[in-house]
């Protein structure tokens, strides 16, 4: 039988409190041609740094055209989101305050299934303060589905996470942020899951520091192969991805990749798809140079390719 401190939980909850702030928005939506009506949402956050950069959720700050952010002592201020990244689901808000509690930030690499973690957000919006639930990290490097499309690399916990909880922590029992959560898969039932905090760390990096998010980028448009395809279409492989489209100046173009050419491998490891393909730059650095290895007609060649940041607009 497994025995918890509940003297050190407490411990750690009244120290994590602090550094954990309701967020709350306002959005104006039309629902006749002379009536507009005034939309409400709630999510959580934590303080990010004591400048007053505040984290949350994207799908949080959503269409936000007015976003109060409530401290921990109860005093509300006026937020601004700098910036937001759909495709991990995490936002930057900023407050115009100085000296606030930053959180401890852990390493998510370190994760393991099993151990105990705290949630800590602000359900339903519910009066009284955030609310806290326990449990453990059910699997890490989930996958999931949802209406802003597909996120990976997820913690996912038994911890109770209803909406509202959106971009709380999830904390490990040193008191240290190890993800932040997110609700917004409606049908998940005793499921929750959680963006891992380095993820978190580096979009908000980014966003102060550049204004956006740097991601690895090649710059083609492609398309899958199987044997099947290949036989069919006489392709001198069996799998790899077609080159359907080259974006002009972009780090494929520079390199002298063409349409047409078939993507068989980089860096060594086979390319059997775009999925593949997708992974093995997203692990990459920006600015990290790579060997592809393009079958060409009936030739194998390999290119090197310095990889760019692919920006906001490309």
């Amino acid at each position: 039988m497994v025995t918890i401190d509940e003297d050190k939980i407490t411990s750690i909850v009244e120290k994590v409190m602090p550094s954990v702030v309701n967020v709350s928005t306002i959005h104006f939506l039309q629902v006749s041609p002379f009536e507009i009506a005034p939309v409400s949402g709630v999510g959580s956050g934590i303080v990010f740094d004591s400048d007053g950069y505040i984290i949350t959720n994207a799908h949080v700050v959503e269409a936000a055209q007015r976003i109060n952010v409530t401290l921990y002592n109860g005093e509300v201020l006026s937020g601004e989101v700098i910036g937001k990244d759909i495709m991990t689901d995490v936002a930057l808000i900023k407050v115009d305050r100085k000296g606030l509690q930053a959180a401890r930030l852990g390493d998510s690499s370190k994760l393991k299934v099993g151990q105990f973690v705290i949630a800590i957000g602000n359900p339903f919006g519910l009066a009284g303060g955030p609310t806290v639930t326990m449990g453990v990290i059910s699997a890490l490097n989930r996958n999931i589905q949802t209406r802003f499309g597909l996120m990976e690399g997820l913690v996912q916990t038994d911890a109770a996470i209803n909406p509202g909880n959106s971009g709380g922590p999830l904390i490990n029992l040193a008191g240290e942020v190890i993800a932040i959560t997110t609700a917004i898969i409606p049908f998940a039932q005793g499921i929750g899951f959680a963006i891992p905090i380095n993820t978190v760390k580096k979009v908000a990096e980014d966003i102060i520091t550049v204004g956006y998010v740097r991601r690895p980028w090649l710059g083609i448009v492609g398309i899958s192969l199987n044997p099947t395809t290949s036989t069919y279409y006489n392709f001198p492989v069996d799998e790899g991805v077609l080159v359907y489209r080259v974006a002009p100046n972009s780090p494929a173009h520079l390199a002298g990749i063409r349409e047409g050419d078939i993507i068989v491998a980089i860096d060594g490891e086979n390319v059997n798809s775009i999925e593949t393909l997708k992974k093995i730059i997203e692990s990459k650095k920006v600015g990290a140079e790579i060997e592809v290895s393009i079958v060409r007609g009936l030739s194998l060649t390999k290119t090197k390719v310095r990889l760019l940041a692919l920006r906001p607009s490309e």
